[in-house]
């Protein structure tokens, strides 16, 4: 039988709690006695088998479909960016969620259950295919092979549910659509065919019934000014000592009438009241003292305060608004500098870790694709934070027509498809491929609609051919770089289909990628420069040669030895090819020279050049660096005085490099299944470090003498190079020729190796 709790709030607490007191707890003849009797039979309910296991519910999470809710809450965050105070939302087209979703799933049970009924917008349900009267918060499933239906619709938010029994609860694997294609004839009967496309549910971390995934917010702590300055007129000038992010909390306010806070990533910023690029105007009617928030939440290290007259306050602090992501990688070595990198790096990744990957905290603070694949690659070596990927992948693709480039960029599209492969590489898992896979087959549809004549990809109207920021690039014609990143993703195409087991898809991705890659060389490589030319324009490749395609060639490993060779003499090497200004792609210079094993020339640069940031008192990593600049001029960018972000997430690649090229962790297949260790030091006496996979992580330590390797699970290979004869107690160590060794890791056994570095 049925039994049901109707309810309209679909919120409120079930069962509720009577406010009356309950006959045991009447005073009165007979009342002990009934007291005494009621605990008897409750510890005789407790030693039942059935009732001990129905305290114990099932795990369960608030479900919605896949991309709904982070398209819905990238678009609450990315719309707060502000610009001298007025409203500044992203260049792109912005999606919506869908407002109408169905939830299903089947059960066969043991015996009846009653299961916890949760949803945000107006919903229904159905058992069987029987629609329950009103809005139930609970119901009573009986034995046997059932199906749970719910239809939710909510306009403001994403439809999203929440359903927990003993063994029944709301997870990933419950099927939804958004459409589900089903009729009924003239005689009620169902239809027996649906079209209806099913995905596996999406979820965060909303395991608490009564936290509503609408209501998200990220978390925040209290911090102290470190220095202020008093100035006339009850002005403040407040340093917070270093790059930070959160809301500015004004104590002891009193008066009426308005302060204007003029904030800065640097203290000429804050104190341009002209030329800072945030700022916020707080109205003050408070007749006694008492504390003040700013609105939104900002990037700063100093604040100017200005009150106007009749307006005074005490002091000032803060509220440091962050993601709550767990650092697990680490890293230290002999030198201090490179230490002071790492660390510096690590909190500049933090700070642009919130509830998606962004670019920098002062400026955009939007979702940018370019930006979000390198801080997927530093967040494997640093948190291993799946779910931020994973949202932030979504959130980019947003829904199908596709009308642009992701971010309206070309490259910025290439640079997604690469990334949903990594991250199957790095995690294992599968679920996202999936999910994303019906979106990823329509943008790579459109990529491939918008090729010349000729097969190439040309910026046509509305495409922003980006690359990098670098003065006089040329972005006309069929620029190398872009048709290399397309040619990188037919290939994560290829994969993707295989994983989701589309073979004749992953057969023609993978045929268009072969026949793309011998046109480019055959088109772009010129024997006597060594190198991949820039582009070709009117049908004729170019003489210029720039950086940007050929150290891709290197890590994308799609160079003979001999042209690797020629690459690293006559571009990446040579002083007479421009250089690059910008974190974003010294990354891929430095980690071009790190695959063909030039450690030392890297530590070298990431000394000079991250620690050139660190000389003129960078307290996190910046957009662009210029060792050329002086003074004032690091802070100009866009034409503007101060429009250069002072924190931005491309500036952190040291982590990933330290990781993946000194530490030389890296999965061989995906999930660290197998992997590989090959420390390099690059110079250094020696470094330790952890590096996190899905299943623990990886901890290493080198020397010039002995290294120490001990991984979580999976089965690894430390491979080395000594210049004698090494030894490890209890393991077999294999020479390899020409003073190369390998030795494979078992999980969870500490390997130490006495050798003689190279």
């Amino acid at each position: 039988m049925l039994q049901l709790n109707k309810a309209a709030d679909t919120t409120s607490k079930s069962p509720r709690r009577r406010d009356s007191p309950s006959p045991v707890e009447e005073r009165g003849p007979g009342g002990e006695a009934l007291r005494l009797l009621t605990a008897a039979f409750l510890l005789l309910l407790l030693t039942l088998p059935n009732f001990a296991q129905a305290q114990q519910a099932a795990k369960a999470t608030w479900i919605w479909y896949p991309g709904d809710y982070e398209i819905w809450l990238s678009n609450q965050m990315q719309n707060r960016r502000t610009e001298r105070g007025s409203f500044f939302p992203p260049f792109w087209r912005l999606d919506s969620h869908y407002a109408l979703i169905d939830f299903h799933q089947d059960y066969d049970l043991q015996q009846p259950e009653e299961v916890e009924i949760r949803a945000e917008g107006q919903y229904n349900v159905k058992l069987d295919g029987k629609l329950i009267t009103g809005y139930p918060t609970r119901m009573t499933v009986p034995a046997g092979k059932h199906r749970i239906n719910i239809k939710v619709y909510n306009q403001q938010h994403v439809p999203a549910v929440y359903v927990r029994g003993n063994t029944i609860g709301t997870d990933g694997s419950w099927l939804v659509t958004f459409e589900d294609k089903e009729w009924i004839d003239a005689s009620g009967k169902a239809s027996d065919q649906s079209g209806t496309t099913w995905l596996t549910a999406g979820s965060w971390n909303f395991n608490d019934p009564q936290t509503l995934p609408s209501t998200f917010k990220l978390k925040t702590e209290p911090k102290r000014a470190a220095k202020v300055t008093r100035g006339e007129n009850g002005s403040m000038l407040v340093d917070f000592g270093k790059e930070t992010f959160g809301y500015v909390r004004l104590h002891g306010l009193k008066g009426t009438g308005a302060t204007t806070l003029y904030f800065g990533e640097s203290k000429e910023e804050a104190l341009s009241i002209e030329g800072c690029e945030t700022l916020e105007r707080m109205d003050v009617n408070q007749p006694q003292k008492g504390d003040k928030l700013t609105t939104l939440s900002k990037a700063f290290r100093f604040v100017n305060i200005r009150p106007e007259a009749g307006v005074t306050l005490d002091s000032v602090s803060m509220l440091y608004e962050y993601a709550p992501v767990t650092q697990r990688g680490k890293f230290r070595c002999s030198d201090d500098q490179l230490n002071k990198i790492w660390d510096v790096a690590a909190y500049t990744m933090h700070l642009n870790t919130r509830e998606f990957f962004i670019d920098g905290i002062k400026r955009d603070r939007w979702i940018w694709s370019g930006d979000a694949y390198q801080s997927y690659l530093m967040n494997y070596y640093l948190y291993f934070d799946t779910p931020t990927v994973n949202r932030t992948n979504f959130a980019l693709r947003g829904k199908d027509p596709v009308t642009s480039h992701v971010n309206t960029i070309m490259d910025y599209t290439f640079y997604w498809f690469i990334g949903i492969y990594d991250a199957y590489q790095y995690t294992g898992d599968k679920t996202v491929v999936k999910q994303l896979y019906p979106r990823m087959q329509s943008l790579m549809d459109y990529c491939l609609n918008r090729r010349n004549k000729d097969g190439y990809m040309e910026g046509l109207a509305g495409d922003w051919v980006f690359i990098d920021w670098a003065d006089g690039l040329s972005k006309q014609g069929e620029v190398s770089f872009e048709q290399l990143l397309l040619c990188r993703s037919l290939e994560s195409m290829a994969l993707c289909a295989n994983l989701v087991g589309d073979q004749a898809g992953a057969q023609k991705y993978q045929q268009l990628a072969s026949d793309l890659k011998t046109k480019i060389f055959a088109t772009y490589w010129n024997p006597s420069k060594g190198a991949l030319v820039h582009s070709r324009v009117n049908g004729q490749p170019t003489e210029n040669v720039t950086r940007y395609a050929n150290m891709f060639s290197i890590f994308f490993d799609y160079l003979t030895p001999e042209q690797e060779q020629q690459v690293k003499k006559s571009v990446l090497l040579n002083p007479q090819v421009a250089k690059i200004t910008t974190p974003y792609m010294r990354f891929y210079e430095l980690e071009a020279l790190c695959a063909l094993g030039e450690q030392p020339y890297v530590l070298k640069e990431m000394k000079s050049y991250w620690g050139g940031m660190l000389n003129e008192g960078a307290t996190s990593f910046w957009e662009e660096y210029d060792p050329t600049k002086k003074g004032t001029e690091h802070l100009s960018m866009y034409g503007r005085p101060f429009g250069k972000s002072l924190c931005h997430a491309w500036g952190a690649s040291p982590i990933y490099l330290l990781g993946k090229y000194y530490l030389g962790v890296k999965p061989l297949s995906a999930g660290y299944t197998t992997y590989e260790v090959v420390p390099n030091l690059g110079g250094l006496q020696w470094m330790e470090g952890s590096v996190p996979t899905p299943t623990g992580d990886i901890a290493v330590t080198a020397s010039t003498k002995q290294l120490k390797v001990k991984g979580a699970s999976g089965i690894g290979t430390l491979r080395f190079k000594s210049k004698k004869k090494p030894s490890s107690k209890g393991a077999k160590i294999q020479a390899k020729g020409n003073g190369e060794y390998e030795l494979q890791l078992q999980p969870g056994r500490e390997y130490v190796v006495n050798y003689q570095a190279v």
